[in-house]
């Protein structure tokens, strides 16, 4: 094969791939320096809700995946799809991969440009070749890596470095997602679970850079962001084999630490990974290849999956300790979707259906409380009494004051708080799925709520300031602040409770909702929606279905006790017994004491 020529100057392009309104849709930018991409956008998805046919055909408008970060200072990190060499490789070319003059042609099939081809010889006997293929109707992009020797001195395994994705734009400033993030995961065999490391940008930069904790070979690894993520795997055994480790690095922004002196500091604003492979050098005359396929689109679960199974293992990690939970309360969100066709009434039927599916469970709970507290109404004047006549013996006071609760069988129910728990985790699990769907991305619901993943923002204030726990104040958010009335609301309409450890509970409780509407002030409409149509439906219940349908707090007989429950009461007893007799015996031997004085 004739040698290849080298790039006589730096030269950078754009090509538009794919069809529009399909997935594969990009606009991409390369540079021959160093074989990079140095920008993709996304042309099925956009930077803005409500733009018109014309504005959606502007590159200007689609999503930047991912661009280069001019300020950061690790020249290394500009740019996606980087091939570099380490210390076992670098003999095979005089100057870094990343940084050379690499030729290039358009990769052409039916007479369509899918791809493009970088070559570079640097004449040690090796020729490297990356080849970049986008795969049609599909978020994928397929790299092949390729090795041609002339030198039998150079056969042998190399190690190289790899970089799928370069800065990641931040699309979110949520404090509880700090994006980009970088992940990883493994599967050392098909029989074995698949383990999984990630590493979330951190702004101080306390750690700069780190190997990601998963065996080899890896399963899949790269970046992603809230909505939008680009990770690589393996397209066969072979290239699968060859990604034998992982790591990361956090970037410094130079540019926005002096645009920003007072927050100099956190100026590690981005962060990437890198990949290492070991490649074979093969024999003189003789070309090896690998391929990649790197996934490049948004964290839609059927795209993710239907791209590599193993990419739910990132929907996973979004979703939390409990993701089972969020998943299926996804899968609901989108069955009720597909019914009405627009996901804020998708969110306000599943959450009808989850307190439906907890109405017998709260009504008994309600029912057992009733009647303890209309118990607990007719104890407490006895109550009362032992309290004044053994005031200056509380020891005393709190053993007749159990007697009775024992003869009485006043003693709050063991499900009380049993809707309470369960509830916890529907809500923490549709928080995550909510917070972290892109299903729910420039969705509109009615009226001026235009996004359910963003805050409702009726208007703009213009206020730049930062508020603790609430954040930016440039919006006016409505559905925060109606969520905290309803939550008072609920509150205020719930009955008091006679013991006056519960009482002062509730009172505690009734400030809650303002903390929690504070720290929620520029969360999803799409969470607030949630809670908003759950403390309706509270009210609802307390105020009209208790009304027409009122709790049975009929109190029942006390059942005799039998089997298991009678031994506890009559041990309970025994223990009473034997706890008086010591008393009678210690102040017996005190008269004693007190006599022989």
């Amino acid at each position: 094969m004739a040698p290849v020529a080298a790039a006589q100057s730096e030269q950078s392009f754009e090509v538009e791939f794919g069809t529009p309104g399909q997935a594969g849709h990009y606009l991409a930018r390369f540079t021959n320096r160093g074989a990079r991409l140095m920008e993709l956008r996304l042309g099925n998805h956009y930077d803005l809700v409500g733009l018109s046919v014309e504005e959606r055909a502007d590159p200007n408008h689609w999503v930047v995946l991912t661009a280069p970060l001019e300020g950061l200072d690790d020249s290394a990190a500009l740019g996606s799809l980087v091939w570099r060499t380490n210390a076992s490789s670098a003999s095979l070319t005089r100057e870094p991969l990343n940084n050379a003059l690499w030729r290039h042609e358009p990769l052409l099939e039916g007479g369509v440009q899918t791809g493009v081809t970088f070559t570079f010889a640097p004449g040690t006997g090796v020729t490297f070749e990356k080849r970049i293929r986008v795969l049609p109707a599909s978020p994928e992009i397929e790299v092949e890596l390729s090795l041609r020797n002339s030198l039998a001195a150079l056969e042998g395994p190399r190690q190289f470095i790899f970089s799928p994705a370069g800065a990641m734009a931040r699309v979110s400033e949520d404090r509880m997602y700090p994006d980009p993030q970088g992940f990883a995961a493994a599967r050392p065999s098909r029989q074995d679970a698949l383990q999984w490391d990630t590493v979330s940008r951190e702004d101080q930069g306390k750690e700069r850079s780190g190997d990601f904790a998963v065996p080899q070979p890896l399963s899949f690894v790269g970046s992603h962001n809230k909505y939008f993520a680009m990770l690589m795997h393996g397209a066969d055994e072979q290239a699968t084999k060859s990604m034998i480790g992982a790591g990361w690095r956090r970037l410094h922004d130079t540019t926005w630490a002096r645009a920003n002196p007072e927050e100099a500091d956190s100026a590690w604003r981005t962060l990437v990974t890198d990949v290492h492979l070991e490649l074979y050098v093969p024999a003189p005359g003789q070309t090896s290849s690998w391929s990649y396929i790197v996934y490049a689109g948004s964290k839609d679960k059927k795209q993710l999956e239907a791209s590599l199974a193993d990419h739910d293992a990132l929907i996973e990690e979004d979703l939390g300790f409990f993701a089972s939970i969020a998943s299926l309360l996804l899968f609901v969100l989108g069955l009720f979707h597909a019914v009405v066709g627009n996901w804020g009434w998708a969110i306000i039927l599943l959450t009808l259906t989850v307190r439906l599916l907890l109405f017998p469970i709260n009504r008994r709970s309600q029912t057992a409380m009733a009647r303890y507290q209309k118990k607990m109404k007719r104890v407490q004047p006895r109550l009362d009494e032992l309290k004044e006549k053994y005031a200056n013996n509380p020891q005393k006071q709190r053993q007749e004051q159990a007697k009775i609760m024992q003869e009485e069988g006043a003693f709050p129910p063991l499900g009380g708080c049993l809707p309470m728990f369960l509830q916890i985790p529907v809500f923490i699990g549709l928080f995550a799925a909510l917070r972290t769907t892109s299903s729910l991305r420039q969705e509109p619901f009615m009226f001026w709520i235009q996004d359910l993943s963003m805050p409702d923002r009726l208007l703009r204030l213009g206020f730049e300031q930062t508020l603790p726990m609430v954040g930016s104040i440039e919006y006016l958010n409505v559905l925060p602040p109606a969520m905290v009335v309803l939550w008072v609301l609920q509150q205020r309409s719930m009955p008091t409770p006679t013991d006056e450890q519960q009482a002062r509970m509730q009172k505690m409780m009734m400030w809650m909702p303002v903390l929690f509407g504070v720290m929620l002030y520029n969360y999803a409409a799409g969470l607030s929606l949630y809670m908003i149509t759950t403390s309706s439906l509270g009210i609802f219940e307390q105020r009209v279905i208790k009304k027409y349908w009122p709790v049975d707090d009929t109190e029942k007989p006390t059942k005799k006790k039998s089997g298991f429950m009678a031994r506890l009461a009559e041990a309970q007893k025994q223990q009473m017994r034997m706890l008086e007799q010591k008393q009678q015996k210690q102040q017996k031997a005190k008269a004693a004491r007190k006599g022989r004085k």
